[in-house]
């Protein structure tokens, strides 16, 4: 098998899929024509398994030889941001593929069109894990809440899946073993006093007071009270408190919103435990009342050692040892493949997608409504997971 020039051969097409998909992008659970576009492209190539209710789809080639089975992951959904890239293929329906997902949906495509154009030496099976919902909406979980995740009941052996970044030099595989991405989640915070007049304050029950306090105190939390090398991070997002018009009223409630990263699973549970007690506290000496509430979270994403070296050994076969490097550090970002990889052993890995005809100083990140990626990496990616999955099998 040639797969890197046979993804060549493919990568006009697969560009082509890239800029339709990335016209029509999708919101959370809720892609329809996302969904029906990569239907269009796999469904003959092995069993489908389709969810609407969750917009995702599973499809699992058979090999000409029994064997387990690898699991291939690619997200769908696009990010609530209004694109200013320029581009003629450009998004106009106020969401964008920000995250490059819509590079990620061409690369599974082209991966299983390799997987199926050698599918008589595949020494057992490629489930095609076709997701919605990555990015913050727990798409990962209701699939394998559905099974969606077992190919005849059964978890595969190995999972891997591929994540581009608009600002990494163009076609540098990189992962690392362990601890790779943050787990992500929020916390929204209520504190409810009395309303009163500003000029008396002692009448009412002022909550912005002890929110500002808790707000500098979750800072003092988290780097006097955890490891700096089992870093935990709470940001706030955002604030809320009385009415820009007025400044001599006393709210009655008061409001902030943060995210949370961890590395661990400990830590995990930890500071969600630590940061109630801080909040719930200081509300209690200011008198006033006070909701915490932490929303579903991705868990961290933890890369199997083996899979990580697999991840090296079949890079470095198909592209030469100059394309992948270990990753030194992991990165605060957060992703739900983690939720696979909690469940099969396997490796998430990072594509450097870099514009060509851009400075580096000028790339504008993921995520941003001026992101540009590099199309030219779709065809190794498509290589490498069907690599990955030819590999593991033999």
């Amino acid at each position: 098998m040639q797969l890197v020039e046979e993804a060549k051969k493919l990568q006009p097409e697969l560009v082509a899929l890239r800029r339709e998909l990335h016209q029509i992008p999708e919101f959370g659970l809720n892609l329809p024509k996302t969904l029906a576009t990569v239907l269009r492209e796999v469904s003959s190539l092995g069993e489908v398994r389709s969810e609407p209710e969750i917009s995702s789809a599973t499809v699992l080639i058979r090999g000409a030889n029994p064997g387990p089975t690898v699991l291939l992951r690619a997200d769908m959904d696009a990010l609530a941001v209004v694109e200013d890239t320029g581009l003629d293929f450009a998004s106009i329906n106020g969401y964008m593929h920000a995250c490059g997902h819509d590079l990620h949906m061409a690369i599974g495509v082209g991966a299983a069109r390799l997987i199926h154009s050698h599918r008589d030496s595949l020494k057992g099976n490629v489930l095609m894990f076709f997701q919605s919902g990555e990015e913050g909406h727990g798409g990962a979980d209701r699939m394998i809440e559905r099974g969606m995740h077992l190919a005849d009941g059964k978890l595969p052996v190995a999972a891997y899946g591929i994540h581009v970044f608009s600002i990494g030099k163009a076609g540098g595989f990189t992962t690392k073993a362990g601890p790779m991405m943050a787990s992500a989640g929020d916390m929204i915070v209520k504190f409810r006093g009395k309303a009163g007049h500003g000029s008396m304050p002692w009448l009412g029950k002022d909550p912005v007071s002890p929110m500002v306090q808790a707000m500098g105190a979750i800072q003092q939390l988290t780097t006097k009270s955890f490891s700096a090398f089992d870093q935990v991070i709470v940001n706030i997002g955002w604030i809320r408190a009385g009415d820009t018009h007025t400044t001599n009223v006393i709210p009655e409630e008061a409001s902030f919103g943060a995210t949370i990263r961890t590395f661990s699973k400990e830590n995990f549970e930890r500071i969600r435990v630590e940061l109630r007690q801080l909040i719930e506290g200081i509300a209690q000496a200011f008198g006033v009342s006070v909701d915490v509430e932490f929303t579903e979270a991705s868990k961290v994403v933890l890369n199997d050692p083996k899979a990580v070296e697999q991840v090296k050994t079949t890079a470095t076969r198909l592209f030469g040892s100059e394309r992948f490097e270990y990753m030194t550090d992991p990165i605060t970002g957060g992703e739900d493949f983690s939720s696979v990889l909690e469940l099969i052993p396997g490796s998430f890995i990072f594509l450097g997608a870099g514009a060509a005809d851009t400075a580096p100083q000028d790339w504008q990140a993921n995520h941003s409504n001026r992101a540009i990626f590099n199309e030219s990496v779709i065809s190794d990616g498509s290589a490498l997971l069907a690599g990955l999955a030819f590999d593991v099998l033999a």
